[in-house]
């Protein structure tokens, strides 16, 4: 754990204060959280689909994730009482502003992984 004083600390702090892209890379960084958020902005799912739908990811990492985006108020936790328990993931409505943003940077992601198998097979374009 940083101390709340140090350097890094602070500077994070200053970049989190005074910069918006900063807090929305902190809020959607991460290795797993847009994989997730692409799965869950077509609807809501249960915990063993959602994990089943991303090859890769581990229970811990699963659970991690989703409490850190449930906890920026992303995605909503629906536990409903049964036997056995039955829990789902869906989207808030908070989350829902993001999808322009999120279909932004897919649709970059997409130009700039295309633009870099251009250059591997020698047939770049501009763009």
């Amino acid at each position: 754990m940083r101390k709340e004083n140090s350097t890094n600390a602070l500077n994070k702090k200053h970049i989190i204060d005074t910069c918006g892209m900063a807090v929305a890379l902190r809020v959607i960084g991460g290795r797993w959280k847009p994989a997730i958020l692409c799965r869950l902005v077509y609807g809501t799912m249960r915990y063993n689909e959602l994990k089943k739908s991303i090859e890769g990811i581990s229970e811990r990492m699963l659970v991690a994730q989703l409490r850190e985006l449930e906890q920026d108020g992303i995605v909503r936790r629906i536990v409903y009482a049964e036997v056995p328990p039955r829990v789902e993931y869906e989207i808030t409505e908070l989350g829902h502003t993001m999808q322009p943003m999120l279909n932004a940077m897919a649709d970059w992601g997409s130009m700039h992984r295309d633009l870099n198998e251009q250059k591997l097979t020698g047939a770049v374009t501009e763009v």
